[in-house]
């Protein structure tokens, strides 16, 4: 590696040079190697006119890195993608600049591969039935990264808006895949449900996912917001990517503990305990992963991309 030279990173150049089953890999070698989530720098949140900036600094023994995210509610109606951002990868022995990545481009890649890497220790080896809550980028992306770990042949969008969800229907079926616009009460049918939305309520009643199945709800970061509901959180094996990090951002575990239909004994484990295998997954209940994404995510896999070493 040299220090001085700065590679250029964009959203083509980090999907050639980092497919999605080996950003999936990436990330599970680290947390076998010892990673610790709980040990991540919180991000900071500064409020701006047009909506929040997001940096999130992380560092290893190779590397340290920082994303800047910028969220714009109001951009959609320019025509403008809601989030975006920019990932600065530094030598950690010189603080030397490594490389400039595309941030937004990181995020969609490294959001999912974290889900799957959850849902590769979570699901039933056939689990072969996704269905999908939105149908924006996210939404293909968990559609990549749960098929990277488990023989999706048939997927179900449920989305607000027809046409989007027409569009990532016709999406999956290119990519060969069985695929229709379906209602939420679909969730029923599905091996795993991926949340990939802006929903600050409920996509659908807890009650209705199968024992067997596995939700991944990794739309929100934000304390009062939520996917899923307590009747889900309270049947489910709960898995975060860090308790710290979940009980500070993550809606979908704060409202029901704080409503006391949940206690904190809920969140079985996280992400690095379920990798190691020190979770216990009870038979006949369905299981949960919250993510509110970290920078540990985005050093990982930003490391992995210019050299594949975390």
């Amino acid at each position: 590696m040299n220090p001085t030279k700065l590679s250029l990173i964009d959203a083509d150049e980090l999907a050639r040079r980092l497919p999605m089953p080996r950003a999936v890999e990436a990330l599970d070698r680290a947390l076998r190697a010892g990673l610790d989530p709980e040990a991540d720098v919180s991000r900071t949140v500064l409020d701006v006119e047009a909506g929040h900036l997001l940096l999130m600094p992380a560092s290893s023994s190779s590397y340290v890195g920082v994303k800047i995210a910028a969220v714009a509610p109001g951009n959609p109606a320019r025509g403008l993608p809601r989030i975006v951002a920019s990932y600065l990868l530094m030598d950690a022995a010189t603080l030397c600049p490594t490389a400039l990545i595309d941030g937004s481009a990181l995020t969609l890649l490294r959001t999912p591969a974290v889900s799957a890497v959850a849902v590769d220790h979570l699901a039933a080896p056939d689990a072969e039935r996704l269905v999908v809550f939105g149908a924006g980028p996210q939404a293909w992306g968990h559609v990549e990264a749960v098929r990277a770990v488990r023989p999706i042949s048939s997927v179900g969008v449920v989305a607000r808006r027809p046409r989007q969800a027409a569009e990532l229907v016709e999406r999956c079926r290119s990519a060969g895949l069985s695929a229709a616009a379906v209602p939420a009460r679909d969730v029923a049918t599905a091996d795993v449900v991926a949340c990939c939305t802006t929903a600050r309520m409920p996509l659908f009643p807890g009650a209705a996912v199968a024992d067997h199945a596995v939700v991944v709800a990794m739309g929100s970061h934000e304390p009062t917001a939520r996917e899923v509901d307590g009747d889900l959180v309270a049947r489910a094996t709960v898995v975060v990517e860090a308790r710290g990090a979940a009980l500070r951002e993550a809606g979908d575990i704060l409202i029901p503990l704080r409503s006391g239909d949940i206690g904190p004994e809920a969140i079985a484990g996280n992400l690095s305990e379920l990798v190691r295998g020190a979770v216990e997954v009870a038979p006949g209940r369905p299981r949960l992963f919250k993510g509110t994404g970290m920078a540990w995510q985005d050093l990982v896999v930003a490391a992995a991309a210019v050299d594949g070493s975390p």
